[in-house]
């Protein structure tokens, strides 16, 4: 079994949301070196938001490594996303990179415009892309904070689907981020958690929904996994305790989730929509 790092980590931060990968220490594990394809993905054409790093990221690799082409959505971390569009040409897959604002309503059509131009059709939605920031007290949560948070975690991904549907058949999938969050929500975390909430369910309604057009919709709710947005957001001292509260003593790396959504998105999983897959050290979500 391959040693994973374990608290206590180097105290650090970042003053940039949703962070950087370069300045991270220890570096995170995307798969880059590790994941192993099976043609699992092969001719499949995905948009996998938030893929300039972190989940983003090792979910880009995977599919890429599994045969499929990769539009590669991110905010505004152009040297992580390049990153991760070298890793999947480097597996012979085509990448798109498409930077911009979710919050922005807009941004979702021109997205999908983007993968369909490029790709023709869209096989994948894996909608990964998130806003959170630590707050101690109500508060101190701006309204604009609020409507941020649930514009970018829950609105673009609702606006996403919306788009991508005329261009998905029967046999594609919708991979929702979801947390642990969900079921565990942590205060700090208020409009995060909330939102992460309303993902789990959105999931589980819009898989009712499309079931008979045979598009099928899951979610992932990893636990507490070490990105760019962990230095970011959180407290040099929470940074440094960082996954010790899981049963398992540590936080996950990006690798450990990439093959969750591989599965989701396979022909493997052809019975499986409307389900929550925790990926969460051992933190039950039931």
């Amino acid at each position: 079994m391959t040693s994973r790092p374990t608290p206590p980590l180097p105290e650090q931060q970042q003053e940039q949301v949703p962070g950087k990968t370069a300045p991270m220490s220890p570096q995170p594990d995307h798969g880059e070196h590790s994941y192993e394809g099976h043609g699992r993905l092969a001719g499949k054409a995905a948009i996998v938001t938030g893929g300039d790093s972190g989940i983003g990221r090792a979910v880009a690799i995977a599919f890429a490594r599994e045969g499929a082409d990769v539009l590669i959505a991110y905010f505004n971390e152009h040297d992580d996303a390049r990153e991760t569009a070298r890793w999947v040409e480097q597996a012979g897959r085509k990448a798109i990179l498409v930077a911009g604002d979710l919050a922005q309503r807009q941004h979702a059509r021109e997205i999908v415009d983007r993968a369909v131009q490029a790709f023709g059709r869209i096989d994948v939605l894996v909608n990964n892309a998130a806003h959170q920031m630590n707050y101690e007290s109500v508060e101190e949560i701006s309204d604009d904070e609020w409507d941020r948070t649930f514009d970018i975690n829950i609105g673009a991904m609702f606006r996403l689907v919306k788009a991508a549907l005329p261009h998905m058949k029967a046999g594609s999938a919708i991979v929702n981020t979801t947390s642990v969050n969900a079921d565990k929500p942590r205060p700090t975390l208020l409009p995060y958690a909330t939102t992460k909430g309303a993902i789990q369910n959105f999931t589980g309604g819009l898989a009712q929904l499309l079931a008979e057009r045979g598009i099928r919709v899951n979610c992932v709710a990893p636990g507490p996994i070490w990105t760019p947005l962990i230095p970011a957001t959180l407290p040099p001292e929470n940074v440094k305790e960082f996954g010790k509260q899981t049963p398992m003593k540590r936080p996950g790396q990006p690798a450990e989730l990439a093959p969750v959504y591989v599965m989701l998105a396979s022909n493997e999983a052809s019975y499986v929509s409307g389900a929550t897959v925790a990926v969460t050290g051992g933190v039950p979500i039931i």
